[in-house]
């Protein structure tokens, strides 16, 4: 069984990357045969949050992924000549950018792609959405109430095209500090809220750690160890597979009772 999970947010500047590099990473590392697809075009984060390298063709043709802690992974920031270098392309272009990179890449015998998505909802979402079957999203919010106005919205549009929410992260839910003191900084419950409007699971609340940024900064992703701050990766991996496959039970006993 393969399955397709994109990572979502209504607006940038929430975690998505950190959060798609992390959970991918943890589902590797827990021994799933795992695929990452850097398909936020306009603000690829991949190269960054795990390294560089070279893309090169196979002898026959197709594309090999980089590959770091068991983890296979792309990034249209691999094909530009400079990172500050833009990406101007209209819906076609994406599109067939999206496509060649599920098709013409040399993922073998991938259970798990996880898509980093652009924030907000356009041409990307509605076509990955169109042209491929999605497991379910992963929604990524912060608490504050500008943030879940927008999430608001990716999630209908999931809907709208009948791609099933797996459930909501809430990142930079506090800051814990060195005394143990807990500092709601962009607000609370924000996570807790949307779960209960669209009915699905909060997976996990992320503290504020500059651990997890440190980490990124340096193409160390932090769940490559369940210990410290990257436990809390681990769990939610661990949370996700258990919910796809009971997704997949349900609906194998629909088809028999059918």
């Amino acid at each position: 069984m393969t399955y397709i999970v994109p990572v979502i947010s209504g607006k940038g500047g929430v975690g998505k990357s950190t959060i798609a590099v992390n959970l991918s990473i943890a589902l590797a590392k827990q021994g799933r045969r795992v695929a990452l697809i850097d398909s936020d075009f306009y603000g690829p984060s991949i190269p960054t949050l795990l390294g560089g390298g070279q893309v090169l063709p196979d002898s026959d043709g197709k594309l090999i992924p980089l590959e770091k802690n068991g983890l296979k992974y792309i990034s249209i920031g691999f094909f530009l000549s400079s990172p500050d270098e833009p990406v101007i392309w209209r819906g076609p272009m994406f599109n067939k950018a999206l496509s060649q990179m599920f098709n013409d890449v040399k993922w073998g015998d991938a259970e798990y792609f996880i898509v980093d998505m652009p924030p907000g909802t356009g041409d990307a979402q509605l076509s990955l959405a169109q042209h491929f079957q999605l497991s379910g999203a992963i929604v990524v919010t912060t608490p504050q109430e500008l943030a879940l106005v927008d999430v608001r919205k990716a999630i209908n549009m999931m809907k709208k095209v009948n791609v099933p929410i797996l459930g909501i992260v809430e990142n930079m839910s506090a800051f814990i500090a060195p005394d143990g003191s807990r500092h709601e900084i962009f607000g609370s419950g924000g996570g807790q809220k949307l779960s209960e409007i669209f009915d699905v699971p909060l997976l996990t609340s992320i503290p504020i750690d500059p651990e997890i940024r440190v980490s990124g900064d340096r193409g160390e992703a932090i769940a490559a160890s369940e210990l410290g701050s990257g436990r809390v990766f681990h769990e939610l991996a661990r949370k996700v597979v258990e919910i796809l496959a009971q997704k997949l039970e349900k609906a194998s006993a629909l088809k028999i009772s059918n």
